[in-house]
């Protein structure tokens, strides 16, 4: 039919021909398709109508899970469903909501405080991590908490359990919150990476934590415990850059498949001066010899004008709240941030 497969995502495949512009995903026998000639995407249905049984469900509603809701020429994905479902499954539709999703006072740790036991009902424990993994897709504002909890998914304790019973209490503030697309003439990629140091008590590991921005709108983060022991905060927020900055060059190849054309540089905002430094100069100093590998890709990516590190003060960090527990007014201001938006409020 004339189609080409991403090479950067297997399930997305792009037609384009002169003024034509179609693209179809494919998950399994569910399929989304769009593009800029209305007719062209029918030509594109009737076509699979001839090979297949297909069954037309017109506008886009709801897709593996996950609602679409239009409004204002905004459209925002919930998963207002699934989690109500969630907080059914566990007995928490009414229970007493909370504000945070995890005490800002919390220290990670993997040991079982006073010394107890590991659960017996281990199923039951990564059931629920496994639901609120994929409620992430939606809900960045979970991501840190999720990432946590998934490393106690083959031995939790009850402390684990109150963590993981905490964020249902969150959930249930506000089930129908989810990302929002906002419509923008602007198509400037920006991206925000932090990164908590030696944040695991038991690994002394750092968390990474970065959100990709396209315009207004946040289209990639992640929450994820480093591989590798950082010996500074430099270090471990350097480590963090590079992470970020795999995935900006992923987004760039997606992107330019899609025929979307995104200004270079991309501005990379960190707080951190040193790491900053570090991946400007040039010359390999004693304190960074030992992340050498990281720092020549870092590196090249600013020297060929892809990426362009930038300070940003701590309280103006989007990414914090992928990295720590914050207080209320902190979590709700970063979660505006990230264009969480409830559509179901009154």
């Amino acid at each position: 039919m004339g189609f080409v497969q991403s090479v950067c995502d297997y399930s997305l495949f792009v037609l384009s021909k002169s003024d034509v512009f179609v693209v179809l995903l494919v998950y399994v026998d569910d399929i989304v398709i769009t593009g800029n000639d209305k007719s062209a995407t029918e030509n594109v249905k009737n076509s699979l109508r001839e090979n297949f049984l297909i069954k037309d469900l017109g506008l886009l509603r709801y897709f593996l899970g996950i609602e679409v809701l239009y409004s204002d020429g905004n459209i925002c994905l919930s998963q207002r469903k699934y989690c109500l479902e969630l907080l059914n499954e566990f007995g928490y539709l009414g229970c007493k909501p909370v504000t945070t999703p995890i005490e800002q006072s919390f220290l990670v740790t993997n040991k079982c405080k006073n010394d107890q036991k590991i659960l017996e009902n281990v199923n039951g424990f990564q059931r629920l991590i496994g639901k609120l993994i994929y409620l992430s897709l939606t809900r960045p504002d979970i991501s840190y908490d999720v990432q946590f909890l998934s490393q106690f998914m083959h031995s939790p304790c009850q402390s684990h359990l109150d963590i993981a019973l905490r964020l249902l209490r969150y959930l249930k503030l506000s089930p129908g919150k989810g990302i929002s697309f906002k419509k923008s003439s602007s198509m400037v990629l920006i991206g925000f990476v932090d990164s908590d140091w030696a944040k695991c008590l038991k690994t002394r590991r750092s968390v990474t934590g970065y959100g990709i921005f396209l315009g207004e709108t946040l289209i990639s983060w992640k929450s994820k415990k480093q591989n590798v022991v950082s010996r500074s905060t430099a270090e471990a927020e350097y480590r963090a850059m590079c992470s970020a900055t795999c995935e900006i060059m992923w987004i760039l190849n997606v992107l330019s498949e899609l025929k979307v054309v995104c200004s270079l540089p991309v501005k990379l905002y960190c707080d951190s001066k040193s790491a900053i430094s570090i991946s400007q100069n040039p010359v390999f100093h004693e304190r960074t010899k030992h992340f050498e590998l990281d720092l020549h890709f870092l590196r090249e990516k600013i020297a060929a004008g892809i990426v362009e590190p930038e300070k940003i003060s701590t309280d103006k960090q989007v990414a914090d709240v992928f990295t720590k527990g914050l207080n209320a007014a902190q979590h709700q201001a970063l979660c505006e941030d990230l264009c969480l938006d409830n559509m179901f409020a009154t």
